[in-house]
């Protein structure tokens, strides 16, 4: 009877929520992403200042993209089998030299190691951090990949405010005050760090139970599939926004950088807030609902958006931010389902994906910007999110319920 009773009383806490580490890995993510955001909000300058083709906007982006999407995936796997906890804060300290180096530039070849510098920090942080909300989760895995996803959100969102209002009026040298928050991240990844290597000690020696389902190879390899092609949609469509919306806002209807800049907040804004309200649905409901929504959903608006004026422009993409924000760890969630026991390479793939998507987006989009006008790259860009009538062939909630 006391062996029966001490194994509950471990179980409980076994399954207990650890919102703290949630909270700290949520707050290094919006610190991270608000670092990296900062790369896009600062194109206007840096096309003026450098005399940059669209083109080279592109490969910038390209360059921070491409970096993370092509180290995140072998970082999962690698952590998987042997995890290094101490790894957050080194990569961190990768996006402070990064900064460092985009604020003092003096080339455009420079321009693009910064940014690959800040990528190799972004595809360290990754798939550890979300591997970390995974553990101190507790069971409720929407709630906390949503969590943690929101502090990007957040950041993304608070990013050109900051370019808005500090680096555009200073100047490109600016960027370095930026790296304190980069030294505050690391410390906060230190005491993370060291919460995940206790963790794993207590752990050790453990046989680990992983969530059982009885679904085929054939439709895991499909559901896997259809979740990458959700995951390239979802992300073409991000990076026309947050590459090339401030150029469009610019374009189509003659307002400053600073307002532009306040347009992408409002959009991104709407992201972070969207990404607090899909996590609990996710739970309640299942990823498949939230993904249903949150990407084919969107597509009456976005189709509306390149013809709309521009208070209705700001509304519409606040409305599709908000509702399109909750699809990426809905996605990242069923995934790690589908794959019991490989979190982090789960994790990595899709943000590597997700980073990969975006850069390749990006650079396309500008050539395509530069030969036929970014409103031509938004009208083509509007009808993306029609690629989500693929969610038909995800596994339910109920199927995908563990044994």
């Amino acid at each position: 009877m006391a062996d029966a009773t001490s194994k509950s009383a471990a179980t409980v806490a076994a399954e207990k929520t650890v919102l703290p580490i949630i909270l700290a890995a949520s707050f290094c993510h919006m610190l991270n992403d608000i670092m990296q955001s900062m790369i896009s909000a600062i194109y206007p300058m840096l096309k003026a200042d450098f005399n940059l083709d669209f083109w080279q906007i592109g490969i910038l982006t390209l360059a921070f993209q491409c970096t993370a999407s092509l180290l995140q995936p072998v970082i999962g796997i690698i952590t998987d089998k042997k995890p290094y906890p101490y790894s957050l804060p080194i990569g961190m300290a990768s996006t402070f030299f990064g900064l460092i180096l985009l604020a003092w530039a003096p080339t455009y070849a420079i321009l693009v190691i910064a940014a690959g510098l800040v990528g190799i920090g972004s595809a360290v942080f990754h798939p550890e951090a979300s591997r970390v909300a995974r553990l101190a989760a507790g069971g409720r895995y929407g709630f906390a990949q949503a969590t943690f996803q929101v502090g990007g959100n957040f950041g993304q969102s608070i990013g050109p405010l900051l370019a808005a209002f500090i680096i555009v009026p200073m100047g490109q040298g600016s960027v370095a005050w930026f790296s304190g928050m980069a030294l505050l991240g690391i410390v906060v990844l230190t005491w993370i760090a060291g919460w995940y290597k206790a963790h794993m000690a207590a752990n050790r020696g453990k046989k680990k139970v992983l969530g059982a389902h009885n679904l085929s190879k054939r439709t895991v390899v499909i559901a896997l599939t259809v979740l990458t092609i959700l995951t390239f949609s979802k992300n073409a469509y991000m990076a026309s926004i947050s590459s090339y919306y401030t150029f469009f806002a610019i374009e189509r209807f003659g307002v400053s950088v600073q307002m532009s800049q306040i347009m992408l907040f409002v959009f991104l804004g709407a992201v972070a807030l969207g990404t607090v309200v899909g996590g609990p649905i996710g739970d309640r409901f299942g990823s498949k609902v939230v993904i249903w929504v949150s990407i084919l959903g969107v597509l009456p608006f976005t189709l509306a958006m390149p013809y709309a004026n521009l208070p209705v422009t700001i509304v519409l993409s606040a409305i599709i931010g908000f509702i399109m924000a909750s699809s990426f760890p809905a996605i990242i969630v069923m995934a790690q389902e589908l794959v019991p026991g490989r979190v982090g390479m789960i994790a990595g793939i899709f943000f590597g994906i997700a980073f990969g998507v975006g850069g390749i987006a990006a650079a396309v989009l500008g050539v395509l910007a530069d030969s036929h006008g970014i409103v031509f790259v938004y009208g083509v860009c509007s009808f993306l999110p029609a690629i989500g009538l693929l969610t038909v062939f995800l596994p339910s909630k109920k199927q995908l319920q563990v044994a």
